[in-house]
Formats: C-alpha cells, sequence, structure tokens
C-alpha cells in the first residue's frame, strides 16, 4: 500500500469522517418529524458516505486505483455537500451556531485531508 495505510480504518481521515458521521446521525435524530425523511435522512446519508466511498474505493485499490481516486473525490463531493446541508440546519434552526461552526471546520478538514490523499495515490501511479 506504499504507505498509505493497510485497512481504510487506519486512515485518519476515515477516522475523522466517521466519527463526525456518528455526531450528524445523533443530532439528525431530534429533527423535527417533517425532516426525518427530508433533511434529517439527507444529512445522515451525505455524511456516512465520506467513509463509504472510502471503504470502496479503498478495497478495488489493488485491482484499479484509478477507481481508488474517483472514489476519493466523490467523497471529497460528499465533504462540500455536508457544508451546505449543515448550513441549512443553522438556518432552520435545528444546529446552533457553535455546532454549525464546529462541524463545518471538521468537514473542510476533512476536505483538505482527502485533497492529500488524492495526491498521494496518484504519485503512486
Amino acid at each position: 500500500m506504499d504507505g498509505i495505510a493497510s485497512a481504510v480504518e487506519d486512515l485518519e481521515v476515515f477516522k475523522r469522517a466517521y466519527r463526525i458521521s456518528l455526531a450528524v446521525h445523533r443530532r439528525s435524530l431530534g429533527f423535527p418529524a417533517v425532516e426525518q425523511r427530508a433533511l434529517a435522512d439527507q444529512i445522515r446519508r451525505a455524511s456516512k458516505s465520506i467513509c463509504a466511498n472510502l471503504a470502496e474505493g479503498f478495497a478495488r485499490q489493488g485491482l484499479t486505483p484509478a477507481d481508488f481516486r474517483r472514489f476519493i473525490m466523490m467523497a471529497m463531493g460528499s465533504a462540500d455537500e455536508m457544508r451546505v446541508w449543515i448550513r441549512y440546519c443553522l438556518d432552520l434552526g435545528y444546529i446552533d451556531e457553535a455546532t454549525w461552526q464546529s462541524w463545518r471546520q471538521e468537514y473542510h478538514e476533512i476536505a483538505r485531508m482527502l485533497q492529500g490523499l488524492l495526491k498521494a495515490v496518484q504519485h503512486r501511479v
């Protein structure tokens, strides 16, 4: 694996994305009933898709390194998507300013880490 990791769970970006997806999931369960099949469901799926895309891409990297890059880019898109969704959560009053700031910063950092991982993977080929 050229120093990247032996398992997807060993990647620091995976660990961070997993932790925040749990926080998002737990918080979204308290959203109003009208949002459970809308915004709450959307943020649960988008937050978890970062880890899911990393896992799927990581598993495929031995077969085709281009797949890993593609899945990293999808994870980056999900991290950026979450920054939009959490803004809606703030503006609709479902999360407070401190939570929004914290989550926004964490998703920014996750996106930055994914960019670094993408560069590392591109240099291996």
